[in-house]
């Protein structure tokens, strides 16, 4: 019993050693991107389905105490069916999600190799 329960600990000691925030805090970089967007004149507001709305936290990194910085791949829809991709690097903690500014980028294209033809 206690070899399985050795192994179990060194097993799942890896996993424990990622870093990742304590809280998905997608609203603040995706409201953010959406105004900066909208301020960019690249989409109206009231264009947007945010039914749609797709958001997927792609990292996550401890930069401080209590302090990490999140990525996320936000991928918005406009009701003619348009879609906007976005990624956003922003820092949260356990606490507040919005502990600094949100970095946007328009992802304008992506490249596939050939395996995906």
């Amino acid at each position: 019993m206690r070899a399985l329960t050795v192994a179990s600990v060194l097993l799942l000691a890896p996993i424990a050693s990622f870093a990742a925030s304590p809280t998905q805090c997608v609203s603040w970089p995706r409201n953010i991107a959406e105004v900066k967007l909208k301020n960019a004149g690249i989409v109206e507001l009231a264009n947007l389905d945010r039914s749609k709305t797709h958001a997927v936290r792609i990292a996550s990194e401890k930069v401080g105490k209590d302090l990490y910085r999140d990525v996320y791949d936000i991928t918005f829809y406009e009701k003619s069916g348009r879609a906007i991709e976005v990624i956003t690097s922003s820092e949260a903690s356990s606490y507040e999600c919005s502990m600094g500014a949100v970095d946007v980028f328009v992802v304008k294209e992506k490249l596939a190799d050939d395996s995906d033809k």
